[in-house]
């Protein structure tokens, strides 16, 4: 590995590299296929805070909004249209890593409106309808971990559409999902689905993490909490890898797996690092083990191809120290259920708050277009 580029090494050490952000400028001007090409990116991710900013910015969707407003679309059908013919687009030139990785890899993920983060029979519909509409193979359908969204990821993938799971920031709750995981394959199962097309991704957040617990430590003021510092995301994403080994080999697992069913990735998501005071791949080198997907903002794809130092898995044999930052915390009475609790209800917000200004904005667009013709 000595000879390769930082994410050839990740690569070849079992770490999928997802881009987590898409654009009609990505797509057009091939700065997309040349990240394929050049730094090792198998798969992208959106959310809404994504499409805001690329729907927003620039004239690469003036055309589009126009046709719509021709149409006599509604803003809600116009975003619907585009989100979906950009994620589909990505999907095609994403189509010959699937291909190549047999469907685990050259992923695009959508998500559910995220006002129906507390509606499982809303979030099952909508899933299906952006299944339908990107009608791509290699798509998965962002649904977030809510106690609501639990009982939907069963129930789509129980359709025989593959999942991405968001927004996990607890061990707990991640246990939670590989168990909605697994009663999916076996409702797809049940429903006569070839489970190895079926493929899924937990999104494990983990700078949020450490965002919160450093403010409360800041607080705390003392040399021993200073000491914990930029600790607690790393060790926490350590721990949810220890729940998918142990989860993905216990004699339920090993049914389905004899019916063809492949497990489901941890996906290190959020590995942006916020505070400047940490590496800029923190959350990248720290994180690496086989079959997991790492989907990085480009500024840390570019901080890793340049300087990310690759030493091989960072996680396995990790778990004891890792569970010593957490109790270390405790002591301190930094409440983890209270930080990851906070930290899913803030996300949520953040991506309905994103979501409504899309629509705003769009709103605004489409009379505009309206006016001028």
């Amino acid at each position: 590995m000595t000879n390769a580029t930082p994410t050839a090494q990740l690569s070849a050490a079992g770490v999928s590299i997802w881009l987590d952000d898409l654009s009609r400028e990505r797509l057009s001007t091939g700065s997309l296929q040349k990240l394929i090409d050049e730094k090792n990116v198998v798969g992208v991710t959106t959310n809404p805070s994504i499409f805001h900013a690329a729907i927003t910015t620039g004239t690469d969707y003036d055309a589009k909004i126009a046709a719509q407003a021709a149409a006599g679309a509604s803003v809600e059908e116009t975003i619907f249209e585009i989100t979906t013919t950009d994620v589909a687009d990505a999907c095609d030139l994403f189509a010959p890593v699937a291909a190549a990785t047999k469907g685990v890899d050259g992923r695009v993920s959508i998500e559910v409106d995220p006002r129906l983060a507390w509606d499982t029979e809303g979030t099952i519909a909508e899933a299906k309808h952006l299944y339908k509409k990107v009608n791509k193979d290699n798509v998965l359908i962002k649904i977030p971990a809510t106690l609501e969204g639990l009982p939907a990821i069963t129930a789509t993938l129980g359709e025989g559409i593959s999942v991405n799971v968001t927004l996990i920031f607890s061990l707990e709750r991640y246990r939670a999902v590989i168990n909605a995981f697994q009663s999916g394959l076996e409702l797809a199962k049940e429903n006569g689905h070839d489970l190895s097309t079926i493929h899924s991704v937990a999104s494990f957040f983990v700078s949020r993490v450490d965002s919160e617990i450093d403010k409360r430590l800041d607080a705390l003021g003392t040399e021993e909490a200073k000491a914990l510092k930029g600790k607690a995301g790393v060790a926490n994403a350590r721990l949810a890898y220890q729940v998918y080994e142990d989860l993905f080999s216990t004699g339920r697992w090993a049914v389905l797996a004899e019916a063809g069913a492949l497990p489901q990735r941890p996906l290190w998501a959020s590995t942006g690092v916020k505070d400047p005071a940490y590496p800029d791949t923190l959350y990248v080198t720290g994180l690496v083990a086989a079959d997991v997907v790492n989907t990085m903002p480009e500024k840390t794809l570019d901080a890793t191809f340049d300087h990310g130092v690759v030493t091989g898995d960072t996680i396995t044999g990790t778990y004891k120290e890792a569970n010593s930052v957490l109790t270390a915390l405790e002591g301190l009475g930094v409440s983890y259920n209270e930080v990851v609790a906070l930290l899913e209800s803030e996300g949520l917000d953040k991506f309905v708050a994103s979501w409504k200004e899309l629509l705003a904005d769009v709103e605004g667009a489409l009379a505009t277009a309206r006016t001028a013709s």
